[in-house]
């Protein structure tokens, strides 16, 4: 790192410091805090503090964030959680944290997602109850609040702030899930399409394997020791599914067992889905997420998409930014690894939360935000929407064509495929370099790593003779053939950069810009779910087949004399489990059932591949 960006990092390091410091002593000054235990309709007591204006002149709405990762460490001094919502403390709200049921200072059992039950009998509890019976008790113990409600929270938080909704509390107004949790099957944190996101999964188990023994302040998670620091060499050591599971700290996390024992989109992963039951939505929502989010992109997209179809008439508002998971409190959101965005996007997403909040909860301000406030990437700046996805569009497909070329045209052939061997002990790396934790940087990392390898199939367009703006799902069509009897399907769409570029100063690294393909969208279907999540099904050997999926959407404009390129591959290493390319059950998988495989992805005009995209006019 040479001195211009060591000197930049110091003064951001010194800068974000003094930032908490004030942040510390303006609540100190400010606002008094109160531990309290409110009681649920069940009995079981939850752990919440209340932090409320010391000027007692005026009354104040409240905010709640509902938590498993323990709202408050230390009884005398203030979570340091409010560090990131200064805009809130300033404006002045009663800021409220409480541990979920069972979770570090809160009594009752701890359950994972923990199911909606619609049809509740009179002392029968989910986390929507524990929402409700918290907010009746606050706003009839509170003193100097005025009667109104907000709820918000990022990732698992966003969880049980989506949780509120159905058949919210009177006093409920205003509900923002950000990066929420909402199908850990289908798309959030766990699975995609049904293939295990193994990083996102197993630290997670390990780290918070270990039981309580009651209520505490002190932390459940114990630092696991990975004895490697390359990832994909620990991964790959330690082999099947099944061996993961003889771990001593694995082995006490009850949802890692429950995981293991649901290979299928049966009734446990159902029931843990709230997106059905977001109906009759009475609040107004604003849905936050990050375009680069590698935890949690396709629970925005879809709570918001589930609110809007589900209600007649509800104020439902989305914005998303170019952030990886959380980035928009986390930092100013100026650029993610070596992709510069131009702007404090932060200072942008804080203007639009505090206008919702203070117009629903104060009655202050006016209610003029649109209904998508969407960052077009490569174009990096802000655009408003009055529909997601944008109705001015022209559907189009991008064909993957042989000679490695992708075009918008059909193509002729009568037969034409590309051929290729995998073997899983050989899998495609998710990223480039020595890592021990899951980056957040390789949503928008260079793909040239994985390009020069003979088992992935890339396509590209000529130079873009003009601007082209892709905007909501990608939708993949691929026909392909392999030897096994399953297979995973990844597919990445990349921005290929001129050859003539200059290289970034900005950027903490060397990299050349010039010629980097930055990853837009990628994403994984698990081959033996292409037709049912529920009852999954082999591949006929040789028999050509139909895979179909949809990938999360994106909102990214690739400018003139760059190339659209797509990548085809099936692994995803360490940050998917391996395919063993045998119909398994892959958790009960042996190292005998992984076996070597040859594909095909067909172009003939009869098994045309395709990505059908949606582009925006302008």
């Amino acid at each position: 790192m040479n001195t211009i960006k060591k000197t930049i990092l110091f003064f951001s390091l010194l800068l974000a410091c003094s930032f908490q410091l004030f942040a510390q002593n303006d609540i100190q000054q400010n606002y008094t805090k109160e531990e309290i235990q409110i009681e649920m309709r069940d009995g079981v007591k939850l752990f919440t503090s209340v932090y409320a204006p010391r000027d007692k002149s005026i009354s104040y709405p409240i905010l709640i964030i509902r938590t498993p990762f323990n709202s408050e460490p230390n009884k005398d001094k203030n979570s340091k959680f409010l560090n990131y919502f200064t805009h809130l403390v300033k404006e002045k709200y009663i800021l409220v944290r409480q541990d979920v049921r069972g979770k570090y200072m809160s009594e009752g059992e701890f359950v994972e997602v923990r199911p909606y039950n619609p049809n509740k009998k009179k002392k029968e509890t989910d986390e929507n109850s524990d929402a409700y019976d918290t907010i009746d008790w606050l706003v009839h113990n509170v003193d100097n609040n005025n009667g109104n409600v907000g709820v918000f929270g990022i990732s698992y938080m966003g969880f049980y702030a989506t949780m509120t909704l159905p058949n919210a509390h009177p006093a409920l107004k205003a509900v923002s899930p950000q990066a929420p949790v909402t199908d850990w099957f289908l798309g959030d944190d766990r699975h995609h399409n049904g293939a295990f996101f193994l990083m996102d999964s197993f630290p997670k188990s390990a780290a918070m394997g270990i039981p309580r023994n009651g209520p505490t302040r002190l932390s459940s998670k114990v630092p696991f020791d990975y004895k490697n620091k390359d990832n994909y060499a620990f991964y790959k050591e330690l082999g099947p599914i099944k061996n993961m599971q003889q771990k001593p700290t694995v082995q006490t996390n009850k949802f890692w067992s429950d995981l293991i024992k649901h290979p299928n989109y049966d009734s446990f992963w159902k029931a843990r889905n709230v997106l059905p039951h977001l109906k009759n939505v009475a609040p107004a929502v604003l849905v936050v997420g990050g375009w680069f989010d590698a935890e949690d992109l396709y629970g925005p997209l879809k709570t918001y998409e589930a609110i809007e179809t589900q209600n007649k008439t509800v104020e439902n508002s989305l914005i998303m930014g170019p952030w990886f998971h959380g980035q928009w409190v986390l930092d100013e959101g100026k650029k993610l690894g070596n992709i510069n965005f131009e702007s404090n996007t932060r200072a942008y997403f804080r203007d639009v939360e505090l206008k919702f909040f203070n117009y629903h909860l104060k009655n202050k301000g006016e209610m003029d935000l649109p209904e998508a406030s969407i960052f077009i990437t490569g174009a990096n700046k802000w655009k408003a929407f009055n529909a997601w996805p944008p109705l001015n569009i022209e559907k189009k497909e991008l064909f993957l064509g042989c000679d490695e070329k992708l075009s918008f045209s059909k193509p002729a052939a009568t037969a034409c495929y590309d051929e290729y061997a995998v073997d899983p002990n050989k899998p495609v790396p998710y990223a480039e370099g020595i890592h021990l934790k899951r980056t957040r940087e390789y949503m928008t990392d260079d793909q040239r790593f994985a390009s020069r390898r003979p088992d992935v199939m890339v396509y590209q367009t000529a130079i873009l003779e003009e601007d082209i703006t892709v905007v909501g799902a990608l939708n993949v069509n691929l026909f392909v053939s392999t030897t096994g009897t399953d297979a995973d399907y990844v597919v990445k769409m990349i921005d290929v950069f001129p050859n003539e570029l200059e290289n970034d100063e900005q950027n903490d690294t060397d990299i050349t810009m010039a010629g980097y393909q930055m990853l837009v969208r990628g994403d994984v279907m698990r081959g033996k779910f292409r037709n049912s999540f529920e009852n999954p099904e082999p591949f006929t050997p040789g028999q050509v087949t139909e895979v179909s999926f949809e990938m999360p959407a994106t909102a990214h404009q690739f400018k003139k004399g760059h190339r659209i390129m797509i990548q085809v591959q099936n692994s995803w290493f360490p940050l998917v489990d391996i395919n063993p390319q045998s119909f398994v059950n892959i958790y009960e998988a042996d190292e005998k059932d992984f076996i070597k495989a040859t594909h095909r992805i067909y172009h003939d005009a009869e098994h045309a591949s395709k990505i059908s995209i949606r582009i925006l006019k302008e």
